[in-house]
């Protein structure tokens, strides 16, 4: 798991109030018998409380391991059997990446008119990948950062919310037949997995790859499963501390100038989400429909969110963990490969166009 570096006396302060917002508003949330309470309720309480203007901090190696448990997590689910059922499911794991790649270009497109942004900033904005990795390709290309963090961040705290809510007003909660392979907690075996799925993160980022703190415990964690060696669950408490560092850390992106920030842009970045969720919960009744997979898992599959926060969702509600997360996974390496060089193409064409 990443190290945590010396904090300032003031960053240790402001993270341990951080902390404590976010237990109080989890431990309210499963009071409350909301879904995903251990995420969704550090992430609004730290959001509005850093929109108020109140000092919080998250360090970046909070998130990271919260990413660490929850990639590590998801891959327990990949047994030989999973693997298999999987491998029937290609097609669909295709058709899922070019349909968020169109809705990547169909929200941009909407966002560039309704609000007036550089077509460049509405089209990295509207991606539907990794807020950072967006962000970093935008800025090589000119688009305004803070603009599309700020859409990447709405946009997520959007899907987050709203489709558990969703889900448990229409009653849809699954009896998922995936179950983890290792199903007991072994003290060694769990050294282990942690040393292993830790030096995988720490391996691809030495290689550069985007989201490696979920990407290579998660790898690690389905070739360890796929293969048959079941070294150890993860205690239940690892993982809703999982997910509160996710919350926590996504909370506090919310400052306090975010409410100031270009209202016209951001009422339309808000609209560009509510299409992209509806259009992507169309799509997915549509891919189980030919498909056969759970409709709800369908739409979890398809939804415009991000890998750790669909598939904890599909795991609170046991809806297809392991195809959830190929789905989520598969985008997310596609996009950003390729949202670089399908972004210069369109540039020629439209300046091709023009000429």
């Amino acid at each position: 798991m990443p190290l945590m570096p010396l904090l300032s006396r003031d960053d240790l302060r402001s993270f341990l109030l951080t902390l404590a917002i976010g237990l109080l508003a989890a431990n309210a949330c499963v009071w409350l018998n909301t879904p995903l309470p251990w995420m969704i309720g550090p992430l609004l309480a730290t959001a509005v409380a850093r929109m108020c203007n109140v000092d919080l901090f998250c360090p970046v190696q909070v998130r990271q391991a919260g990413q660490w448990a929850i990639g590590t997590a998801l891959g327990l689910y990949f047994t030989p059997a999973v693997v298999h059922v999987l491998s029937r499911h290609v097609g669909s794991i295709a058709l899922g990446v070019v349909f968020a790649i169109a809705l990547g270009l169909a929200c941009g497109w909407l966002l560039h008119r309704l609000s007036g942004v550089d077509k460049t900033t509405a089209f990295f904005a509207m991606a539907v990948g990794g807020a950072s990795e967006m962000a970093a390709q935008g800025e090589r290309h000119g688009a305004s950062v803070d603009r599309i963090a700020a859409a990447h961040s709405l946009r997520i705290m959007m899907v987050v919310v709203i489709i558990p809510f969703a889900f448990r007003f229409f009653g849809a909660h699954g009896l998922d037949p995936f179950v983890p392979g290792a199903k007991d907690v072994s003290p060694l075996g769990l050294i282990a997995l942690t040393g292993l799925t830790a030096g995988g993160a720490l391996l691809l980022g030495r290689l550069e790859w985007p989201n490696v703190w979920v990407i290579g415990p998660l790898i690690v964690s389905i070739a360890l499963t796929a293969m048959g060696i079941n070294l150890s669950a993860l205690p239940e408490w690892s993982v809703h501390f999982g997910q509160l560092f996710i919350g926590v850390s996504l909370g506090t992106r919310f400052t306090p100038q975010f409410l100031h920030t270009a209202p016209r842009y951001m009422g339309s970045v808000i609209l560009c989400g509510l299409a992209a969720l509806a259009l992507a919960a169309g799509f997915g009744l549509l891919l189980s429909w030919a498909s056969g997979i759970n409709p709800a898992t369908a739409i979890l599959a398809t939804s415009p969110g991000g890998i750790a926060e669909m598939s904890l969702t599909a795991k609170t509600l046991q809806l297809g963990v392991p195809i959830v997360t190929a789905f989520h996974v598969t985008r997310m390496a596609v996009l950003v490969m390729a949202i670089g060089p399908l972004f210069k193409s369109m540039r020629y064409f439209q300046l091709r166009a023009n000429a």
